[in-house]
């Protein structure tokens, strides 16, 4: 964890933000996850479903908040990540992945770090809300 130096309750990660969404990366995604959901590849198949652009897979969300988490904290520390999607993310969407410690103990010598994670859209509507324990 050399790379977030405050173990403390209250320290953040440094946030990650993402391009806005496209088409050409949602279809890059289906490939090679073989997800070709319309509604994440096609604009006018998601708005004739009544969504009012296409929308990310959620696995995806998901994976841009695992990388903030492996960009800063050693894979090896990461004992669990879970998450809870709260609304899609359409396409044109800038996306902020957060963190923030919110329990820091030392459990049978060693740290262990509770992490509160969020995706938000530009405008800070709450996309995915998660949740990451991390140990030396």
């Amino acid at each position: 964890m050399d790379n977030f130096p405050n173990r403390g309750v209250g320290s953040e990660l440094v946030s990650l933000t993402l391009p806005p969404l496209t088409l050409e990366t949602l279809r890059a995604y289906a490939e090679v996850s073989g997800d070709n959901a319309q509604a994440h590849i096609d604009s006018q198949a998601a708005r004739d479903m009544g969504f009012p652009d296409a929308f990310a897979h959620g696995l995806l969300s998901m994976a841009w908040l695992g990388r903030l988490l492996t960009d800063q904290i050693p894979v090896h520390m990461l004992k669990s990540y879970s998450v809870r999607f709260t609304a899609p993310v359409y396409v044109g969407e800038v996306l902020i992945c957060s963190g923030l410690v919110t329990t820091s103990d030392v459990v049978d010598g060693h740290l262990r770090l509770e992490i509160d994670l969020k995706v938000a859209d530009d405008s800070g509507a709450l996309k995915l809300a998660g949740k990451a324990v991390v140990a030396a």
